[in-house]
Parts: C-alpha cells; structure tokens; sequence
C-alpha cells in the first residue's frame, strides 16, 4: 500500500462521498429531460452522464435551451433535495475525529453552492469546515483548480502534496492531479469514468472509515 503522509489539509466531494443525494439529481435531470421530450435516464445513466457540473453539462445535453432545462432542474431539486439527503456511514464521526485532530477540511463540489451548504447546514456539518465551495463558486468549476484555491483559502494554505483530496469519481481524480494533491477514491459509484486511467488514484478506500483509519496510521513525515 502506498504510504502516506499525515495532511495538513483533507478536501472532500460531496455526494456518495459524504452523503447520498443522487436520487434528487437523478429525479431532477430526468424532470428536465422530459420536459424537453427526451428519454428519461436510468440511475447509471445519470452517474456517467453528469459528474462536471450543469454550467458545463447542460449545454451539451441541451444545447441552446440548456437554460430552460438548467431551471427546470432547479425548481425540481429545490424543492425536493433536502428529504432525500442521506449522510453516508461513518461520515459524521470521521469528520468530527478528524477535525478534532486539528486538520483542516473543506468540500469541492459540483453541486451548486447554495445547494451544498443547506445540505451541510442540516446535517449540522457545516462547523467542520473552513468553507464549502460549491458550482458557480469559484471562476470554474471542478476539475479546475480554482475552487481547490478557494477551499484551502480560510486555512491559509495552497494546493500541494500535504492535501488530500477525497472522492468518488474521476473528475474528483482529476482536479486532485491537476492541483497538485494526493487523490483518493472513496466508496462503490457505479461509474466513476474512463479518466481513472490518465488520473489514477493514490489509493483505493472503502468508505469514511477507512479515511480516519489511514489519517491515523499516517506518519508526519515520510523519510
């Protein structure tokens, strides 16, 4: 097993990487689709479909009434994304060990800001992190590394070796590498995409608890 060093810092995706929402997504693209008079899509479909965000998606799925669908999907998930929010196992103790343990962490997610935060405000998690930077954030959406920036910004802190970044798909793979950090895949998506093989991961973890089990077995430094 790849060894690594204790972080200063742990990024984390959002959903099936901290909490399970992908049903609301799911429902709501497929409220859009409809509306436009196209097939709806399976819950795999909908993994391999949409992992960047809508400002980059919808206009391909769209084209030029991706606006209309964008607020078609909106309504829909507003309404509804808050009932269907489920923490994932073992999240909400590692997030308080972890924390506890004074490094810093921060979400990087696609999900639109607003969205995300609500989120976290219920669950009660938004005391753990320094910010949640969500879709429509930063200059641009994940994989780009300006929201890496943003998320580490409370900290003080810049992208490098000593974050990790924690998610459950290649695009999380992806903006790990190209920030500069340590990219570990988390949890069972069904798809997580073809870009694992230019953006391959550190290492391979089960779920939140085996993310507090190698914080712990982490050294402070490698020799």
């Amino acid at each position: 097993m790849t060894m690594l060093a204790r972080p200063r810092a742990i990024l984390f995706d959002w959903d099936n990487t901290l909490v399970t929402n992908w049903r609301c997504v799911h429902a709501s693209i497929n409220a859009a689709l409809l509306a436009f008079g196209k097939e709806p899509w399976s819950l795999e479909e909908s993994y391999q479909r949409i992992r960047h965000s809508l400002r980059d998606s919808f206009p391909i799925i769209f084209g030029d009434d991706w606006t209309k669908a964008r607020d078609i999907f909106y309504g829909h998930f507003e309404a509804h994304h808050l009932e269907y929010l489920e923490p994932l196992a073992g999240a909400a103790e590692m997030l308080e060990e972890l924390a506890g343990q004074g490094i810093y962490l921060g979400v990087v997610s696609n999900k639109t800001g607003r969205f995300l935060r609500a989120e976290a405000k219920l669950l009660g998690w938004d005391r753990y992190f320094g910010v949640l930077v969500g879709a429509m954030d930063a200059p641009a959406d994940k994989p780009a590394v300006a929201p890496v920036e943003l998320a580490l910004a409370p900290g003080g802190l810049k992208p490098g070796p000593d974050v990790w970044f924690v998610g459950d798909a290649d695009i999380d793979m992806e903006c790990a590498h190209r920030a500069g950090c340590v990219p570990l895949l988390v949890g069972d998506t069904p798809a997580v995409g073809e870009g694992l093989d230019r953006f391959p991961p550190a290492l391979r973890l089960e779920g939140c608890a085996a993310i507090s089990a190698l914080v712990r077995k982490a050294p402070h430094t490698i020799s």
